[in-house]
């Protein structure tokens, strides 16, 4: 038999009454769904059926129900109101190393717009093995709505798999050309071009880059920026130097800087730029007086004051996490944009650069 729905007048007090009842029983323990149809005199199907909004339901049944809802403090299971709409509710991040801050911080601004949506967010780590990444991807895809891959390595043709798979993914710090997945990422080309200019500024003409992750694009935007400097009117001959993304990467890279005579270092990020400081100033160069070095990314570590002093190309990691995220609900929600948005960096100059000891002729 359906549910009737009380003569006006009488259901709010009815209301009332059985959810103090059901309060006091409640009071004790978690309010669940069975409370608040006991409360309002309906079946929990009919609870459900107006929290999710399955299917149409009498307005005065509606009324009750929100009305129990209200007396009994009763909180939606979020996941369980997902399911019944056919949804996770959450959406995947892969990231290639968690222990990384800058992608801890991208992280955070992303869970803030998830929780804003009534989402959670889950995590996977590839450790920066470019092979593991695809089928990271896959398992993300079959339990969240959505998947963020940031700054991925895989190849060109595993993002096409996943292209083709007709589930919402935004690529994070990865332009691919003619992919139809919508991308946000840092202008990394454009934070080198300032970098370069700097250097040039202070008079700098013999730099080392200290590289990144081969298969990271980022690194690959910031070569790129090198290469081309000369086209800008900047004169800098840049020696690539294989490294890495850690403190202990940098740390190892500093003999071969030494030993390439270049009077400025720049590095992937502040993390390999911190090692090399380390290894600079263990050794007995003085920075910058002797050997200037820039970071990138402008990560803040609390227990290493020397984060502070370091000159970098700054990114706002919270405005990443907060587009990637937008433009991902976006796609749920099948308001997507393909075109790639690019968040511009800025040079912030503390104090590990300044002009060569020797000035270039």
């Amino acid at each position: 038999m359906p549910e009737k729905s009380e003569p006006p007048g009488t259901a709010s007090a009815s209301v009332v009454a059985s959810a103090s009842v059901a309060k006091k029983g409640a009071r004790q323990r978690r309010v669940t769904i069975t409370d608040v149809g006991t409360a309002a005199g309906v079946s929990t199907s009919t609870v459900s059926r107006v929290l999710n909004g399955t299917a149409r339901v009498d307005p005065e049944l509606a009324r009750r129900v929100q009305d129990a809802v209200a007396e009994l403090g009763y909180r939606p299971n979020a996941a369980a109101q997902g399911l019944a709409r056919g949804e996770a509710g959450a959406i995947g991040v892969l990231v290639p190393d968690l222990s990384n801050p800058y992608f801890l911080d991208v992280l955070k601004s992303v869970s803030a717009v998830a929780r804003s949506n009534g989402r959670r967010v889950m995590a996977m780590e590839s450790d920066e093995d470019a092979t593991s990444e695809h089928e990271l991807a896959e398992d993300l895809m079959r339990c969240c709505d959505g998947v963020l891959l940031c700054s991925p390595r895989m190849n060109r043709a595993e993002l096409v798999d996943l292209s083709m798979r007709g589930h919402p993914v935004v690529l994070v710090n990865r332009i691919v050309p003619g992919l139809s997945l919508p991308s946000v990422s840092v202008d990394f080309y454009g934070g080198m071009t300032l970098v370069c200019g700097h250097l040039t500024q202070l008079g700098h003409r013999c730099v080392a880059y200290l590289s990144g992750p081969e298969a990271s694009w980022a690194n690959a935007e910031r070569i790129r920026a090198f290469d081309a400097a000369a086209a800008f009117g900047v004169d800098v001959d840049v020696t690539v130097i294989p490294c890495g993304h850690t403190a202990r990467h940098g740390y190892a890279a500093a003999d071969a800087v030494r030993d390439s005579g270049v009077t400025a270092v720049v590095a992937y990020n502040d993390l390999v730029a911190l090692g090399a400081v380390t290894a600079l100033e263990d050794s007995g160069l003085r920075v910058p007086e002797e050997m200037s070095v820039i970071g990138c990314d402008d990560i803040s570590l609390d227990d290493l004051p020397s984060s502070r002093r370091l000159t970098t190309a700054s990114l706002a990691r919270d405005e990443l996490g907060r587009q990637a995220a937008q433009t991902l609900e976006a796609l749920m929600a099948a308001n997507g944009d393909t075109e790639p948005k690019l968040i511009p960096m800025e040079l912030r100059v503390r104090h590990t650069s300044a002009p060569p000891a020797v000035p270039a002729h």
